[in-house]
C-alpha cells in the first residue's frame, strides 16, 4: 500500500477494504490484506494501473 500512497491516491477504509482513488484515473484500487500481503490478483491490478497511467515515477514496476 505504500507504493499507492506515494503516487498520491486518496485512501478510504471500509472494514478490511482499502479503497484508493485518484483524479484522472477511471479505475479504483480495492485492496484486502491477506496475512499482511495483498492478494496476487490485486498486485497485478495495481501494477497495470501504475504502468498504464505512467505513475511509477521512474520506478521499475
Amino acid at each position: 500500500m505504500q507504493l499507492i500512497e506515494e503516487t498520491c491516491f486518496d485512501e478510504r477504509i471500509r472494514g478490511s477494504h482499502h479503497i484508493f482513488r485518484k483524479d484522472g484515473i477511471i479505475e479504483k484500487i480495492n485492496l484486502q490484506e491477506d496475512s499482511n500481503k495483498a492478494k496476487a490478483y490485486q498486485v497485478r491490478q495495481v501494477r497495470n494501473i501504475i504502468t498504464r497511467y505512467n505513475l511509477g515515477g521512474g520506478l521499475n514496476v
